[in-house]
């Protein structure tokens, strides 16, 4: 029997007047998120007076963002965003989605990999060159000015110089620290004057802004092989259309924003989880020396580079994007429930690769549950790092390249030890930032 949501469906604790859950969603986002499951398999979480119905199973996820994917839209959390992303390929929908995907698959095929890994090659090996042994470094932010400098160069193929360089690296920590607040909280503080507000609105004017001036330098200078390139001269092939500027300028924010900071959280986690489990990092070590004996990864490297990998997708399993939602665009079901039209589905990533009833030990560190005799016994929909469906990340090859070349060169030359008496804490954003990551520098020999 198909019943109402309002009748049926089980509300998550701890709901307060007026703002139902927003208090305990922004004070304790990651933690609220994790306990959903514990209500149910569709859990209501009200937002002010918004009801969203949370899925928590694999097998919702799959039917949400996969097999009934055609039943729904971008929901509250990308609406949200789009005063910093536009219409680019994170937030756009329906025939607009498909156009601009369709538009910018050919510059993330396998088969420009290899040229993107020399790019990478280039940015690491100038990382690594800047360290001294003893140096403590913020690891957080080498990551990101790393990320940031490698898809730039990839995909906007120039020097950013010091003062584009300087306000991308300004504003993306600024963004990716507020976004996910800003879409828990009530759309009419939007455009209250508190100091995140004002602080994400200037980040997202100047990062505009910034991007404006990459593609006026781009209309005057030569053509280059890169996504900017690209979108400023490819064509629709139904109308014959060109994207406008301000379409580029949407899609190359999304890639500069969504391709710098989401790698650059899962490598600051990468020498986190490194250092607090040193038998790890030993099978790491003497996986790179057999490899590679000594010589700087390749592309050509990273199928052999089988531990390595492993340990990167243990990390993305423990620090995946915390929310996403969909909005039904007609009456569904889902787990016997039916859904009206306009109604919020929420997901969470990160709860569902933490939940216990998938994952034995969850916030246990093991890379070798990613063994192949193991991982196939995960139900359909229970790893999704990169999300689904026909939204799925259009940089999840360009992103796994870029993770596993990181690893492998910086393990190779460094060991990174935890600063004495720090502690490192999960912050929510597009990707469960740490708050700090101080660390010190060791040469290996």
């Amino acid at each position: 029997m198909i019943t109402s949501p309002t009748d049926t469906v089980r509300i998550a604790p701890h709901r307060l007047p007026v703002v139902g859950h927003a208090l305990p969603l922004a004070r304790e986002t990651l933690p609220f998120l994790r306990s959903v499951h514990a209500t149910g398999d569709l859990v209501r979480v009200d937002i002010g007076p918004l009801p969203v119905y949370f899925v928590t199973t694999p097998g919702l996820f799959h039917q949400v963002l996969v097999k009934d994917a055609h039943a729904f839209a971008r929901g509250r959390f990308f609406a949200r965003t789009r005063r910093l992303l536009g219409d680019g390929l994170a937030t756009a929908d329906g025939d607009n989605h498909h156009r601009q995907r369709r538009l910018m698959q050919p510059l993330f095929h396998q088969s420009r990999m290899p040229f993107y890994a020399s790019v990478m090659a280039r940015h690491l090996q100038a990382l690594t060159d800047s360290w001294r042994p003893g140096q403590e470094v913020r690891v957080e932010e080498e990551m990101m000015n790393m990320a940031i400098g490698i898809i730039a160069d990839a995909m906007v193929s120039c020097d950013l110089g010091p003062e584009a360089a300087a306000e991308i690296r300004f504003c993306m920590p600024v963004l990716d620290r507020t976004i996910v607040t800003r879409a828990l909280m009530p759309r009419w503080l939007d455009n209250v004057p508190i100091p995140m507000n004002r602080r994400f609105d200037s980040a997202a004017d100047r990062m505009r802004r910034t991007t404006d001036r990459l593609i006026a330098e781009h209309h005057s200078a030569d053509a280059h092989d890169d996504l900017l390139s690209w979108l400023l001269t490819a064509h629709d092939g139904t109308t014959g259309t060109r994207m406008s500027d301000i379409q580029v300028r949407d899609e190359i924010t999304t890639i500069l924003g969504a391709g710098s900071v989401t790698t650059a959280h899962t490598m600051a986690w990468v020498f986190h989880e490194l250092a607090r489990s040193p038998e790890v990092e030993r099978r790491l070590h003497a996986e790179l020396a057999d490899v590679l004996g000594g010589r700087p990864a390749t592309y050509a490297d990273i199928p052999a580079l089988e531990y390595t990998g492993r340990l990167v997708q243990e990390v993305q399993r423990m620090y995946s994007p915390p929310l996403g939602t969909r909005r039904a665009l007609t009456a569904t079901e889902i787990d016997g429930v039916r859904i009206p039209p306009d109604t919020e589905v929420g997901f969470s990533l990160y709860a569902l690769h933490r939940d216990p009833r998938v994952y034995a030990e969850p916030d246990r560190f093991d890379p070798d549950r990613w063994l192949p005799e193991r991982s196939r016994r995960l139900p359909r929909g229970a790893f999704i790092p990169f999300a689904a469906g026909h939204h799925r990340c259009i940089g999840e090859f360009f992103a796994k390249t870029e993770m596993a070349l990181t690893v492998a060169h910086i393990a190779a030359h460094w060991r990174l030890r935890p600063v004495a008496g720090h502690r490192v804490r999960p912050v929510a954003a597009l990707v469960p930032r740490p708050d700090r990551l101080p660390m010190t520098l060791v040469a290996r020999d």
